[in-house]
């Protein structure tokens, strides 16, 4: 069979925007790639043994018994980053054709069926006032026999098609904000002399009612990826996800294990985790939709990389068939959920349906239903525990008070960063003079209802400080700010936002982070 397959990246290259020092499980690698090892797979290191820890705001309590789901002894710690590119470079080796720094802007449609027929891409070389600079490059129309869609959390592309075509899951995407940095450590560190080297913590400093905690996890190198994750489902509208991030990583006890670190990479990125309720239809007339973009994310184990793997597989297979037929209709590519259900992606999948809703109840009546789903594989209390959009969870600022700000003489630009540090770390470039690609659609919300109501909670969600509010001092009138050149691209605006007044669309192709440790 004679195929020509392309895939198109938003980055600069391949793994520019992926972020993450992961735990691989590799049981979809082994798969797709028996032999990964012999081809030079980019492995950190093995996980040891996992340590699991609750914190308090000064104390450390090992917990005795770690969930089965964050087992991972036997699994690779990975750089995304590196993985990613390392299986661009075997692709290209098979002849696919690898197209980094190209955005899909928009998904073209056949005018008559309404099929997927393939994607625009953006244009390149726009002045800020939409006008063609001396550089401009239109983009182009990629058509395809069949489209993949596997964007990430929140895709832009996703997200227009899910509306159009009316292909929702039957429960809203929820998601969390993860902060991350890979942090060198001296050669006479805390991993050489601890067993463990997968740690997770739960408690301080988002406490049992919100969901969330953080990881630390060897690399080689004397390296460590470590990061902090916050549900956005949180209800204080002045809590600042990288706030958390900071507070996590001056407790005693973590603190004691990265001093004498310097950071030398940090991102930020939303995760989709609420699972197999939450997961739209995967297939439609010429498309499918593969890993975070679609929810397949196994939220109880904190991994997505192996469900992502393994639903691009289980969607080629599909495809593969469909060519042979000649049919492209979503008929023939509706295989491909069936095929994924009763996968070993769709057990683990469907055995963590309900884990997301029973974190975000309030203590003590959560850990009821995590441990009743714990004991009945994922059924618990009541099946289809009902999820809340997190953009309508926020309280007003009229039934809270705002927090203490971090010292800001902790903040010592080696190893612990501000925000605008974090994004010179992420090796962050947009080019200054092109449109916003972060669209306000009414500044007088921002200047009036949301700040009456919220006081302008993407001033703190924002782990970029995209957003400022300023207040004009002699007639007190306030206008939001934006500095798009400093986003992150986690989309935690285009999810968080109470109002719905925040849309973030793709900037211009091979623009936005660089991460290449993480």
């Amino acid at each position: 069979m004679n195929l020509e397959v392309a895939v198109i990246e938003k980055g600069a290259e391949i793994g520019a925007h992926s972020l993450s020092g992961a735990i691989l499980n590799p049981i979809a690698l082994k798969e797709l790639i028996p032999d990964f090892m012999a081809q030079g797979c980019p492995i950190e290191t093995t996980v040891r043994d996992d340590e699991f820890y609750f914190l308090t705001s000064d104390k450390a309590w090992r917990v005795p018994v770690t969930p089965s789901y964050l087992e991972n002894q036997g699994y690779a710690v990975i750089s995304l980053s590196r993985f990613c590119r390392w299986l661009a470079e075997i692709a290209e080796g098979l002849g696919v054709s690898i197209l980094p720094g190209f955005a899909g802007k928009e998904i073209l449609y056949d005018s008559k069926t309404s099929a997927v027929i393939g994607v625009r891409t953006g244009d390149k070389g726009v002045s800020k006032d939409g006008t063609p600079r001396s550089n401009y490059e239109p983009g182009v129309d990629i058509l395809a026999k069949v489209t993949v869609f596997g964007e990430g959390a929140r895709g832009s592309l996703t997200q227009t098609l899910t509306q159009r075509l009316n292909i929702s899951g039957l429960m809203p995407e929820v998601f969390e904000t993860g902060i991350k940095e890979i942090i060198e450590l001296p050669e006479d560190h805390y991993f050489t002399t601890s067993f463990g080297n997968d740690l997770h913590f739960l408690g301080y400093p988002l406490g049992l009612n919100t969901p969330g905690g953080g990881f630390i996890y060897e690399m080689k190198d004397n390296q460590i990826a470590i990061g902090y994750l916050t549900a956005l489902s949180y209800t204080d509208p002045f809590l600042d996800p990288y706030e958390a991030f900071i507070r996590f990583k001056l407790h005693p006890f973590v603190s004691r294990i990265i001093s004498g670190g310097k950071v030398i990479e940090q991102g930020a990125r939303t995760v989709s985790i609420g699972g197999w309720h939450t997961m739209p239809q995967l297939a439609v007339n010429g498309g499918l939709l593969v890993g975070g973009c679609a929810a397949i994310h196994h939220a109880p184990a904190l991994k997505g990389i192996h469900t992502g793997m393994k639903s691009g597989m289980l969607a080629a297979e599909t495809i593969h068939a469909a060519l042979e037929l000649g049919d492209f209709s979503q008929k023939t590519l509706g295989r491909y959920p069936e095929m994924l259900k009763e996968s070993w992606l769709g057990r683990e999948l469907y055995e963590g349906r309900n884990f997301s809703a029973a974190l975000a109840k309030k203590a003590p009546i959560k850990f009821f239903h995590l441990a009743a789903q714990y004991l009945t594989a994922g059924r618990g209390i009541r099946d289809m525990l009902p999820l809340e959009t997190d953009s309508k969870t926020l309280k007003p600022v009229s039934t809270r008070t705002a927090p203490d700000a971090v010292d800001g003489k902790l903040y010592d630009g080696v190893l612990i960063v501000d925000k605008l540090t974090g994004v010179y770390l992420s090796k962050t470039l947009h080019r200054e003079d092109q449109p916003s690609h972060i669209v306000v659609h009414d500044l007088q919300i921002c200047a009036t209802q949301c700040y009456d109501t919220y006081r302008n909670p993407c001033t703190r969600f924002c782990p970029g400080n995209v957003y400022e509010m300023h207040v004009d001092e002699n007639t007190s009138r306030r206008e939001l700010k934006l500095n798009p050149s400093n986003c992150l691209h986690c989309k935690t605006c285009d999810i968080k936002d109470p109002f719905g007044n925040i849309t973030w669309t793709c900037p211009e192709g091979g623009d936005g982070p660089g991460y290449r440790c993480g």
